[in-house]
């Protein structure tokens, strides 16, 4: 079936409007009319093939929030009309880690047409129903759980593992798109959360997002006074920076679990950091399927969503992030009644960023529509 997507025809191209094929439901397929597609900063990466490998015409988006609008005659736990979201199978249900290569939402190797996968900034897609999840909030918080498909469950995932909770001490390395969800979490798991930012104007919106205490990370004092303290941080950081100035901050046994991805490696950490305290240095990607639906009713029931601001979806070529990294990230609105009204009828939102200048934010905004991150200033 033909359907109206945003997508790009070459790394130097600009995302545009443009129709793509879905297939139709097979027995075990769950088709979704799409409500909402966060933007996630990998999602520009790879529209400009800046981590290689990508395949066009690109249509990205894996933040994929919905209605279920047909269903497959083997479908058993969804029907027409559940409200759902896409997943990035596996028998550990570890599907982000799969030796043999998980099938991504988008880019990822598929028998439809065009040969690859085609995402979320799209009317519509269709499923296995082994990759959908079930969404409990309410209809009017859809556009922000749009981005707990990534953010909420990249930082959801390594909190549970190492069993972030009551009588444990938790840091968030960074409060931008994923940090900032990070810090909720964390919190809502009983957590000791202390919030580390680069700048002294930035620790109320920490504290705003639930942090019991926000640490200015060029602050020697700040940083010393906490020293040997830390159970688990999760450091949400895509840039190169010193580790040390983290790892001295765990206590024995401590981990430091990193997700955030650098262009750039980091500089090779201190040994003694570790090897005096037992510590670890760690990651962690996204969340299989069965996890990111445990996350999904946590969120739910503790009242978790991201922070988003709404744009026009027209303008998402020219207001997406360059100089950034994870500036703003956009969502698609609810799909128009036909293809023809789908540019001039869909919104999109944006998942904002704390930790980025909001003066470099704006210029991708209309002036009506300033940015969360600039009002929270």
């Amino acid at each position: 079936m033909t359907t109206k997507a945003y997508g790009a025809l070459a790394g130097d191209k600009p995302l545009e409007s443009m129709d793509i094929q879905r297939r139709a439901p097979g027995p075990h397929d769950v088709q979704i009319d799409i409500a909402y597609c966060g933007v996630c900063h990998s999602d520009l990466h790879t529209v400009r093939s800046e981590w290689g490998g990508t395949q066009y015409p690109c249509v990205p988006g894996h933040e994929i929030v919905g209605h279920v609008s047909a269903v497959g005659s083997d479908v058993a736990r969804f029907k027409v009309g559940d409200t759902v979201g896409v997943g990035c199978p596996c028998a550990e249900g570890l599907e982000q880690y799969c030796e043999n290569g998980f099938t991504g939402t988008y880019n990822g190797r598929t028998a439809d047409a065009p040969g690859h996968t085609l995402g979320g900034y799209s009317q519509r897609i269709v499923v296995s129903d082994k990759f959908v999840v079930k969404i409990k909030h309410s209809e009017d918080q859809l556009a922000a759980v749009a981005p707990l498909l990534c953010a909420g469950i990249t930082t959801y995932s390594p909190l549970r593992h190492w069993k972030a909770g009551p009588g444990k001490k938790v840091g968030i390395v960074g409060i931008g798109g994923l940090g900032h969800m990070g810090v909720k979490i964390a919190h809502a798991m009983g957590a000791h959360t202390v919030a580390f930012t680069t700048s002294e104007n930035k620790r109320q919106a920490g504290l705003d997002l639930g942090a019991d205490d926000v640490v200015v990370s060029r602050n020697g004092d700040e940083m010393s006074a906490h020293a040997g303290s830390f159970d688990l941080i999760l450091n949400t950081v895509a840039a190169s920076h010193d580790l040390d100035a983290y790892t001295r901050l765990l206590k024995r046994d401590g981990t430091m679990v990193l997700i955030g991805v650098p262009e750039h490696a980091h500089p090779s950490p201190s040994v003694a950091n570790l090897i005096f305290k037992r510590a670890s240095i760690a990651g962690s990607l996204i969340g299989g399927i069965a996890e990111t639906q445990e996350m999904l009713d946590f969120c739910a029931e503790h009242g978790l969503v991201a922070d988003i601001e709404m744009i026009k979806a027209q303008d998402i070529e020219y207001r997406r992030p360059r100089s950034c990294p994870t500036a703003a990230l956009p969502v698609l609105g609810a799909a128009a009644p036909t293809a023809a009204r789908v540019t001039e009828r869909r919104n999109l939102r944006v998942r904002h960023d704390p930790d980025c200048n909001h003066r470099r934010l704006r210029h991708h905004l209309h002036p009506d529509r300033q940015a969360s991150a600039c009002h929270r200033r």
